[in-house]
């Protein structure tokens, strides 16, 4: 099974859902709080993006509560 980062924020409802959908599918991922960590916000801004949640599996970097994206990053 695939294992994933998800960059988050403490309130970010999307982060909740990708969260939740990772846990429903069975995959183990390691949550980087962005707002707890200066490095981690500073791994975002080094992918080039400006926004969470942010997911990464394999070499996928997958912006926002994509189940599309999400599938497609699990099942390669």
């Amino acid at each position: 099974m695939a294992t994933a980062i998800v960059y988050t924020k403490t309130t970010c409802p999307h982060c909740t859902q990708v969260k939740t959908y990772l846990n429903a599918k069975g995959v183990t991922y390691e949550e980087r709080n962005i707002e707890q960590s200066d490095a981690f916000a500073q791994q975002v801004w080094d992918m080039g993006l400006r926004a969470v949640p942010v997911t990464v599996i394999g070499d996928a970097k997958i912006v926002g509560m994509n189940k599309l994206q999400l599938e497609k990053a699990l099942n390669a």
